[in-house]
Order: structure tokens, then C-alpha cells, then sequence
């Protein structure tokens, strides 16, 4: 077969050993950039950057107002908490710093001279830069030289012959830093981290590249950066020093850890990485889940196809094209025609789709039914010859049909377009509708109503499906949304007297099942219950 050359290829042991100390030694470190108009406000946020568990600061001198080098230099140093990088960055590579190259340039050698323990220079001077230093450098001084893509990730191959121009300048550290057009754009500096003989960072910007920034301990990266609140970032996708080190448990990362996450478009609003990522900690499971912004799901597999990315959670819009990815698929998932959770199987890599949509959401509208939490489970449901009217027909509703339709539910499917709304009521068997018809259906009383749309979902708050007049011949209403977790629809739906099922219930119980089949052990019920209470 032929190999994909932006494939991640990290089971040999040989990339192993080069992960976990090839090209670094010890752990991967958090950086935090330090960007204020005054030096003053610098030295505030160094304090911030140490209390938050950053293990160095990146000071970034071409956001300085009015810069003294004598003065302004050796108060940075002596002053700061933690060991120091400076980085002076030029307007042609990317920075604010416009003004003459040689006082810039002389700025980060008097920076050395005071006592920096690291500098970052730009490959277009760095070689010239490496000369005038030559024999001056102080013992632990390390230089860091480094290119900016702002355009895009180039191919394996350009890669690497970047990262030897990089060293053939001198360099103690190798930083790249590209831009993701596509998520798979990221393997590529994966490949090259994991195989790097030198200290190396290998960031991708941008939302797609977020990845690279959460998993570099894993591919043997040098740094990362996290930002110390925020919205204040040096460059596009930092996450904050607190998402790193206490959502993604950035210092729980290594070569060995496996790797999860959403597969959805939009999936930055998703829950998902904090109720695993804590619950994997809680057990001692050697995991990481992450947000998995994807546009082709079919490139998407074929690119990360090693066994390190182990399982992963499937959303909009992704559903039903994730199905044709699978090798093999489970047959309820099959009859539904969507998938919600892949597994990569351990013993030959194949992907097996799953659907756990319908159990999360069917078993809450049971308990709403029978009005509590725990209750007994035995019997018929209460499901049983109830109408159930569900909105939507993508994935979830298809999911939410086949799950009544088993209990043993009337079913009703109501879309915008109405063939959509047929075609999936004549699959499950049932009836279709309009969505505009909602407001004028009430055949009978005591109805279950189902969103399965995004309607109402943040920032859109203000949108509801249906009319509130028309809910009052429900006696139940669910809404797959979950954030915010009191919908308008739900608002409105308990206003009316109907008894109300957040999609925070479908959630937690798609992701218990879901938490076993990525980790072979029992879902911690009470931490999943207490982590969403507290969000």
C-alpha cells in the first residue's frame, strides 16, 4: 500500500525514543508571552504568568511603547519570576517592531548580555546574528531561531529542508511556526517534531492548528505557548496557560498517551474536552481529548490512521459522512444511518462506528416521563404508543426516531424540507412534516416533542422551532441543545407545563457509553454529573 506522506506514522519505537527525548531533554515546557506597552504592566504579568505555571516567559519587546534597551532590559530580568525569552518581532515577519535593524538587533544581544536564558531570532538574520555572538555566548544561553507561515503548511519535504536551513544558521533551537488551511496540515509538523535530533517547536496557528499546541509533548516538541488570559494571544489558536495545564492536562501528555476528541465543525462550544479529559485524570487513564475542528472526514482518517488516535466523537456536520469512513459498522448505528463514536480497534487499526445518541437521549426522556432521575427501569416504557414528534432529520433525529420507534412510540419527523422529513419517516416508519406545520399539529394531547436541530444554539439564543402556543399539547419536551442549557424552547416549553429534558441528559449518557468504549472501564457516573453541573 502506498504510504500517505502526510501520514502520522508514531508506533515504531524508534519514534518513541525520539519523542520522549530525541531532540529535548526533559518535558515539554509553557511559555507565556508577555505582550504590554509598558514595562511596568510586563513585570505585573510575569507575576501573573509564574502564579498561572508557566515555566518561562516569551517578553515581547516590539510591544513596548517607548523602549530604553539599557534601562528597560536589565529591570525585565531582574525582575522576572521565571527564566526569560525575548523576542523582538520585525513587522516583516509578522510582528510590530518597525524601525532600524541594527538597534533592534543589538536590543537582543545586550538582552544576552543581561543575563537572558533564551533569545528568538529570525532565520532571514539569523546566521549573521550567530556570527556576532560567536564565543560570547553565556554558558546556558540558548538561541531559538524561527520562521513564520502565515499563508499555510508547507509539504513533509519542505518541512524538512526548512528546519536544516534553520540549523545551518546555528541554531540551538528549531521553532517553525506555520498556518493551518486544513487540520491535516498539522501531521506534517508532527512528522517532523517526532523525528527532530534537535530541540524543536513545531506550531501550527489558526483554529485548525489547535492541536499542535495541546500535543507537542506527545511528538517531542520543545514548548508550547499559553496565554495568561484570554483573548490577549501573540498569534492566532494560543490557548490560555489554564486551558493547557488544567483542561487538557498538558503535563499528564506523553509519547505513550492516547488520543481522542470531537470531530465536528463548528466544536470549539464543545463540553466534550472537559468531561473527558477530567474523567480520564480521575481514573488514571493515560489520555487526552481534544477539539477536532474537521472539514473532510474522509482525509481526516486517512491522515491520522495511526493506532495513537484511538477513538474519537462524532458531531455536526459530520454524522453520516463519518459512517462511510468506518470499516465496520455497528448494525443499530447502521439502521440510523449516522455515527456518533469511532473506536480505532487496537488489534488490526480498523474503524468501527457506533451510535449512542439515541440511548442517552431515549433513557432521559424516559426518566422525565416517569418523573425521576434513578427510577426503576423494569417494565414497558413509558414511551410506549406515545406520538413523538421529532425535529430535524440529520443524524441526531434520525437517532432520536429509531430510539422511540424501539420503544414503541408513534413517530412523526418534521423538517424544512419535507422530502428530507419523508424520507426518514418512511425508513423508521412514520410520518413526515413540515417544520412550518408545527404550530397547527396537535391531533391528540400529551405529545413528546424532540429538538434535534441547532436552532436556539449559542449565540443564536433567541431562536426557538416551534411557536409557544403550540406546546401545550406536550407533555414533554426535550432539546438536544445544550448550550445554553435553558433553551428558549425549553423556556417556553415549562412556562406551558410540560415537563422539560435538557440535552446536557443526552449528553452525559452518550458519553458514559462512550468513556467505556474508549477506556475499557466503568464511566465515574458522579464526576461526569458533578463536571457538567458545575460548567
Amino acid at each position: 500500500m502506498a504510504m500517505n506522506p502526510s501520514n502520522v506514522l508514531l508506533a515504531s519505537s524508534s519514534a518513541r525514543k525520539m519523542a520522549s527525548g530525541g531532540g529535548r531533554n526533559g518535558p515539554t515546557l509553557v511559555c507565556a508571552p508577555i505582550m504590554a506597552e509598558s514595562v511596568g504592566k510586563m513585570v505585573a504579568n510575569m507575576e501573573k504568568a509564574k502564579q498561572g505555571g508557566a515555566d518561562l516567559v516569551e517578553i515581547r519587546l516590539d510591544s513596548l511603547k517607548s523602549f530604553n534597551p539599557h534601562e528597560d532590559l536589565k529591570n525585565l530580568i531582574k525582575e522576572c519570576p521565571l527564566p526569560t525569552l525575548f523576542t523582538y518581532r520585525p513587522k516583516w515577519e509578522g510582528g510590530q517592531y518597525d524601525g532600524d535593524e541594527k538597534k533592534r538587533l543589538d536590543a537582543l544581544r545586550l538582552a544576552m548580555e543581561f543575563g537572558a536564558d533564551y533569545i528568538d531570532v529570525e532565520i532571514q538574520v539569523a546566521r549573521e546574528f550567530n556570527d556576532s555572538i560567536y564565543g560570547k555566548k553565556p554558558e546556558k544561553f540558548k538561541v531559538i531561531v524561527s520562521s513564520h507561515n502565515y499563508v499555510d503548511t508547507p509539504s513533509v519535504e519542505n518541512l524538512g529542508n526548512l528546519v536544516a536551513r534553520i540549523q545551518a544558521t546555528g541554531a540551538d533551537i528549531v521553532k517553525i511556526a506555520t498556518t493551518a488551511v486544513e487540520i491535516t496540515d498539522v501531521a506534517r509538523v508532527f512528522q517532523i517534531t517526532v523525528h527532530s535530533q534537535v530541540p524543536i517547536i513545531g506550531i501550527v496557528m489558526g483554529e485548525k492548528g489547535f492541536i499542535s499546541r495541546i500535543l507537542c509533548p506527545k511528538f517531542g516538541g520543545f514548548l508550547t505557548f499559553g496565554t495568561i488570559e484570554s483573548g490577549i494571544i501573540s498569534a492566532p489558536g494560543q490557548p490560555t496557560m489554564k486551558e493547557l495545564l488544567h483542561l487538557y492536562n498538558f503535563r499528564l501528555i506523553g509519547p505513550d498517551t492516547k488520543l481522542f476528541g470531537i470531530i465536528g465543525k463548528p466544536v470549539h462550544h464543545s463540553k466534550s474536552p472537559m468531561l473527558y479529559n477530567e474523567a480520564f485524570k480521575s481514573v488514571g487513564f493515560n489520555g487526552v481529548y481534544v477539539p477536532l475542528l474537521v472539514d473532510d472526514v474522509a482525509n481526516f482518517f486517512q491522515t491520522y490512521s495511526s493506532a495513537d488516535f484511538s477513538g474519537f466523537s462524532c458531531t455536526i456536520p459530520h454524522k453520516e459522512a463519518a459512517l462511510k469512513c468506518c470499516d465496520e459498522v455497528d448494525p443499530v448505528a447502521k439502521s440510523i444511518g449516522a455515527v456518533n463514536c469511532i473506536i480505532r480497534r487496537p488489534t488490526d487499526g480498523k474503524l468501527i462506528g457506533y451510535n449512542t445518541d439515541y440511548v442517552g437521549a431515549i433513557s432521559a426522556i424516559e426518566d422525565g416521563l416517569r418523573g425521576s432521575h434513578n427510577s426503576n427501569n423494569t417494565g414497558d416504557s413509558p414511551l410506549a404508543g406515545k406520538l413523538f414528534v421529532v425535529i430535524g432529520a440529520g443524524g441526531a433525529g434520525k437517532a432520536l426516531a429509531y430510539g422511540a420507534k424501539e420503544k414503541g412510540a408513534r413517530v412523526v419527523i418534521a423538517n424544512r424540507t419535507y422530502d428530507r422529513a419523508r424520507e426518514i419517516a418512511d425508513t423508521v416508519g412514520g410520518d413526515a412534516l413540515s417544520i412550518t406545520d408545527l404550530d397547527k399539529f396537535h391531533p391528540e394531547d400529551g405529545m413528546i416533542l424532540a429538538n434535534t436541530t441547532s436552532i436556539g444554539m449559542q449565540p443564536k439564543v433567541d431562536e426557538t422551532p416551534i411557536p409557544k402556543h403550540a406546546l401545550r399539547s406536550y407533555s414533554l419536551v426535550f432539546d438536544a441543545v445544550y448550550t445554553p442549557k435553558m433553551t428558549r424552547l425549553l423556556r417556553e416549553a415549562e412556562e406551558s407545563g410540560a415537563v422539560i429534558v435538557s440535552g446536557l441528559e443526552m449528553f452525559i449518557g452518550q458519553a458514559y457509553d462512550q468513556f467505556e468504549r474508549f477506556t475499557g472501564l466503568p464511566a465515574p457516573k458522579e464526576l461526569f454529573r458533578k463536571t457538567m453541573a458545575n460548567y
